[in-house]
């Protein structure tokens, strides 16, 4: 195949960045209201990029990219409300784009008059395709832009008082220069800035276009790294875009190659197939334990206003972001899920543990890389059932939303209806809908037998067993009824059996209370098994009354096996 060619790898020798470990946060920089504003169909209001610039600001960045000034009246108006409405925290810079050329430059330091901090971002392509296609220039050609926007930003930059003005320079399209050319166009913009005793300058090395795979970038950074003549005197800045759906990977390795600073967008917003995610990035490094000075605490709300002022949505298997990236649906996802979030809440309840030391705990909790709770999002939303769920999601759901914990031997059977519900409706089921279905099929049961009323008490002479008297109805005739046993159930099983219901075991029961305080009602689990036919059948009691509630739950399992119809 001769149309395209594989990507053609810098060489380096003695390669150091695959031995490297990510340790500390970048330098980060939004582009959002550049780059993110530049690929919107409907571009942001000066009203929704002021909104923008604030959520930028709450979430923690310092350097933000705040447009493109020379470009449109309406970036230069956003500019100048930012600085005359003393809207920029001092511990903030303010960048702008530009391309050198020099009426674009002057009308873009017009824009940042009376800011306290700019870095003055400056491009000119440097790619054959760019050199040949688009302007027709040699490389020496090339060069001299560069070299001629920074003595026009210095000439012309007299025009700011008491402004810290940086650079920050980038040879578009980086990853596709010739990698000598990037170093020689770089040398010399730095020549020239040092000209005249600025101290600080950012080499922006841009993936204008994703060309490559993400360690042949990193290799790309590490041979610009080690060959640039004073690394020490600039910051080496990535801005990678996603044409190969890598780029993150490409900055993470890049930083490991030598970068210090990170440009991207809330989400990847950006053109084409976007920009690096910094939500994403950032929080790759936070599960990794290192401390990125962005404060995601709240992404759901984040998402929203991201949502409100761009008009973009958010994939729901975005990472971290996304809708349902905290969703199990499998199985034996939602078993896992729920067997190590119950054991860890275990754990936090024993005296030996503080709870108020719960963000010590290492989090390994399978299948989620993070806690939810660390980006404000909530535990009920991490199931979610359909028809390729399984019981422990259904017994999750029910214990988390309704505080309806169901024995583990009732889950099979109550997974396995509400799959089949799933089934018919051709849909996820919600929340109301389990709990509807368990409803339905277990609790207070009405049918042939009911119970009308009942006496429970102690009786000495047979070792403390309990006698119940009761009164109940088989189809349209009542009965009274009297039974011992163990307790009131088991006195309520041998009760039903005088009359000729048929005899059962209970094989299984279990109490417990739903909510708490003095006005909460018990619930009651029971497995009842037919001494003839040994059909097994749960049913549930929820009442006022604990010994009420144990009853209730006998006769929903009898009503269930329909025996008396």
């Amino acid at each position: 195949m001769k149309k395209y060619q594989a990507f053609k790898p810098v060489q380096v020798k003695d390669r150091r960045w695959p031995d490297k470990v990510l340790t500390q946060t970048p330098q980060w920089c939004s582009v959002d209201l550049r780059d993110g504003n530049q690929a919107l169909i409907d571009p942001m209001t000066v009203e929704q990029k002021l909104g923008m610039f604030e959520l930028l600001i709450n979430i923690g960045f310092k350097q933000i990219e705040i447009g493109f000034p020379s470009a449109s009246q309406i970036e230069f108006d956003f500019c100048r409300r930012l600085i005359d409405e003393n809207r920029i925290p001092d511990d903030v810079i303010i960048q702008i784009l530009c391309q050198a050329r020099e009426h674009l430059i002057v009308r873009s330091l017009e824009a940042v008059k009376g800011a306290k901090r700019v870095i003055f971002h400056l491009y000119n392509s440097t790619s054959p395709a760019q050199r040949n296609y688009t302007f027709g220039m040699s490389r020496a050609e090339v060069l001299a832009i560069a070299v001629d926007g920074v003595n026009l930003i210095k000439k012309h930059s007299v025009m700011l008082t008491n402004t810290e003005l940086s650079l920050e320079y980038s040879p578009e399209s980086f990853t596709q220069t010739e990698p000598d050319f990037s170093l020689e166009v770089c040398e010399a913009v730095k020549d020239a800035w040092f000209t005249y005793g600025t101290s600080k300058l950012i080499l922006n090395l841009p993936a204008t276009v994703e060309v490559c795979m993400p360690n042949q970038h990193a290799d790309q950074i590490e041979w610009f790294c080690r060959n640039f003549s004073e690394p020490d005197k600039v910051t080496i800045s990535l801005h990678t875009h996603n044409d190969r759906g890598t780029g993150i990977a490409a900055a993470e390795l890049g930083l490991l190659a030598g970068a210090q600073r990170i440009e991207g967008t809330l989400f990847g917003n950006g053109e084409r197939t976007g920009n690096l995610d910094i939500v994403t990035m950032a929080l790759n490094m936070f599960s990794q334990g290192i401390e990125t000075g962005l404060d995601f605490s709240n992404l759901t709300q984040i998402a929203e206003s991201y949502r409100q002022f761009t008009g973009m949505d958010i994939h729901p298997r975005t990472p971290y972001s996304g809708d349902l990236v905290f969703t199990a649906f499998s199985g034996s996802h939602q078993d896992a899920i729920k067997k190590a979030l119950e054991k860890r809440t275990t754990v936090i309840k024993q005296p030996a543990v503080d709870s108020d030391n719960y963000e010590q705990l290492q989090w390994d909790v399978p299948y989620l890389p993070i806690d939810p709770k660390d980006i404000g999002r909530d535990y009920e939303a991490i199931i979610r059932i359909n028809s390729q769920s399984g019981k422990a999601g259904v017994a999750w759901v029910l214990k988390s939303i309704f505080g309806i914990d169901l024995p583990k031997a009732m889950r099979p059977e109550l997974g396995n209806l509400v799959n089949i519900h799933a089934d018919q409706l051709g849909r996820e089921v919600t929340a109301d809908d389990i709990h509807a279905i368990f409803s339905e099929h277990y609790c207070n049961r009405n049918g042939s037998l009911e119970l009308i009323s009942f006496k429970g008490e102690k009786i000495k002479e047979h070792n403390g067993k309990t006698k119940l008297s009761a009164e109940i109805r088989i189809a349209d005739k009542r009965h009274k009824i009297v039974g011992k046993g163990s307790g009131p159930v088991e006195a309520f099983v041998a009760a039903l059996a005088s009359v000729g219901i048929i005899s059962h075991e209970v094989l299984e029961f279990h109490e417990d209370s739903l909510g708490k305080g003095a006005g909460s009602q018990a619930i009651a689990y029971v497995l009842l098994r037919s001494a003839a036919t040994k059909a097994e059948y749960w049913g549930v009691g929820i009442d006022q009354s604990i010994t009420l509630s144990g009853l209730k739950a006998i006769v929903s399992a009898l009503n269930r096996s329909k025996i008396l119809n």
